[in-house]
């Protein structure tokens, strides 16, 4: 896994821009009709139309908009149902000497597209962060330690406040109250646990990323520092393992990671590995492999759940096949 900010963009490189632009466009028509009295049977009615007063400015109160529609001349015409009627119309000022006028106004509007935009450099441009790079470079320093650890035969040494920062059991173990009983001289013993991965959990700690490695080397590892995690209650750790090993999943270890994620209560990678098992001729497989006794030697209520959730859905296309 690369260390977080490695592929940073350059900071001098320019910043571009861009925008959403909704354009309309717009017509006008002014209509003048004379010889009212002549044409008024045969004028229509509905129109979305502005009547212009003797000023040849428009009529405010009798102004109206229409929601968006679109028109076609072979499919239904849209228009108002109400909007003036004639008894108003004859009856007002705006019909003079048998003529008015009439303002149509159309718009319409444009697809919506994006411009890029070029912009000018900023002058300030603030880097990412690279705290967990002073981190790891105060762990490679080697200096400071003022705890150290003897994990099955090798010793590692730390900073007991940036590890109490970072997990709550640390903290409890090198601060707290459990202090007295489990450190003599911040130097504390760890015998369940191989030294290669408490390595490790020591670089995510400082780093907060997982060093790189080989397929085979990481799947193993994400087992392992799995179960450190949930033992040190760090929990983004724990869900990188998690995922690592749900897209490492295979027949050789399915059983195997499924019993893990029983045990440290991983509910996603539980939920992946019973997917996993629900694919053709992968149950055959796994329960062929060593794996599958340890499953069901240590965790016999998990087989029956998996029995069950792997029957189910065969269960449910027979009754619906009946």
């Amino acid at each position: 896994m690369p260390a977080p900010g490695s592929a940073a963009a350059d900071v001098d490189e320019p910043r571009s821009a861009s925008a959403i632009v909704a354009g309309t466009v717009t017509g006008h028509h002014l209509l003048h009709v004379e010889g009212y009295s002549r044409t008024k049977e045969d004028f229509p009615n509905g129109k979305c139309v502005n009547l212009m007063d003797q000023d040849d400015e428009p009529v405010p109160p009798h102004t109206v908009s229409t929601n968006l529609y679109e028109f076609s001349v072979q499919g239904t015409a849209w228009g108002l149902y109400r909007f003036i009627t004639k008894e108003f119309l004859e009856a007002s000022e705006h019909l003079k000497n048998e003529c008015f006028k009439i303002m149509c106004d159309v718009i319409i509007p444009g697809e919506l597209h994006i411009e890029e935009r070029a912009t000018a450099s900023p002058f300030v441009v603030v880097p990412p962060s690279d705290m967990h790079k002073h981190f790891g470079d105060f762990l490679a320093a080697k200096d400071g330690f003022d705890v150290t650890f003897q994990v099955a035969g090798e010793t590692f040494r730390a900073h007991r406040h940036i590890l109490a920062a970072r997990s709550p059991v640390f903290k409890a173990e090198l601060l707290g109250a459990m202090r007295e009983g489990t450190a003599t001289g911040y130097c504390i013993r760890i015998d369940d646990l191989l030294p290669e991965v408490f390595k490790v959990l020591l670089h995510f700690i400082y780093n907060d990323w997982v060093p790189e490695m080989e397929v085979q080397e990481e799947t193993v590892m994400a087992q392992h520092l799995l179960e450190a995690a949930d033992r040190y209650d760090m929990q983004r750790l724990k869900l990188i393992c998690e995922e690592k090993l749900c897209n490492y999943l295979e027949v050789s270890m399915a059983a195997t990671t499924l019993v893990l994620a029983e045990q440290h209560n991983c509910q996603g990678l539980k939920d992946a590995c019973i997917e996993f098992l629900k694919s053709p001729g992968a149950l055959e497989a796994v329960m062929a492999t060593d794996g599958f006794d340890h499953l069901t030697k240590t965790c016999p209520a998990l087989v029956k759940e998996l029995m069950f959730k792997l029957a189910t859905p065969l269960y449910k296309r027979k009754k619906v096949g009946t």
